[in-house]
């Protein structure tokens, strides 16, 4: 369902199942996947592909060349941003054009979640199941199942598939629980792992 209000291009491409709200823009070459919601005034940039059953709340901003896998949650006012070093003029004054910057996007894997207001900066990879709390500042990339806070984001725990915050279950906190759903994990050399 795309509502007239919606500025979709006629080259991109929505799945029949997606939803796309008053004042969303979709631009030209973007890939939106079955199941999917983007928001009031959402907007998903030239070529970006979002992966099945995502949400793109109001308001939130996704450049190009950004990937959104499976089940990712963009909230309310996010921008996932493009340019590492942004300038609108050259050094002599002169207007930059389209082919005078590189873009780098961001990927946000499967399950993820980036909170209102958070800003990705450019070529940083959000983990599957990571959790991005509203209002961080994404500076690195960040490990799955990662709670990430603050300004620059920094990790202050872990979260399951649930979003809730993993409780240790023993004294050295290498395995946690999630209080929800009772699934198990383990902290091993190479990061957070179900049991």
């Amino acid at each position: 369902m795309i509502v007239d209000t919606a500025d979709v291009d006629e080259r991109a491409h929505v799945a029949p199942s997606a939803s796309v709200w008053h004042l969303a823009q979709v631009r030209e070459g973007a890939d939106i996947g079955e199941g999917c919601v983007i928001g009031r005034g959402a907007y998903v940039d030239h070529g970006v592909a979002v992966g099945r059953n995502s949400k793109i709340q109001n308001y939130a901003l996704v450049y190009a060349p950004a990937t959104l896998e499976e089940g990712v949650f963009i909230g309310p006012a996010a921008v996932l941003t493009n340019d590492m070093y942004p300038r609108s003029i050259e050094s002599d004054g002169s207007l930059k054009g389209a082919d005078d910057w590189e873009a780098a996007g961001v990927v946000v894997r499967k399950g993820a979640a980036v909170g209102a207001r958070s800003v990705v900066l450019p070529g940083v990879e959000i983990g599957e199941w990571s959790l991005i709390a509203a209002g961080a500042v994404v500076t690195a990339d960040v490990p799955p199942h990662a709670l990430m806070v603050g300004v620059p984001a920094r990790q202050i725990g872990w979260v399951g598939t649930s979003g809730r915050r993993l409780e240790p279950v023993d004294e050295a906190g290498r395995f946690l629980v999630d209080p929800s759903s009772g699934d198990e994990y383990e902290l091993t050399e190479k990061g957070l792992v179900p049991k």
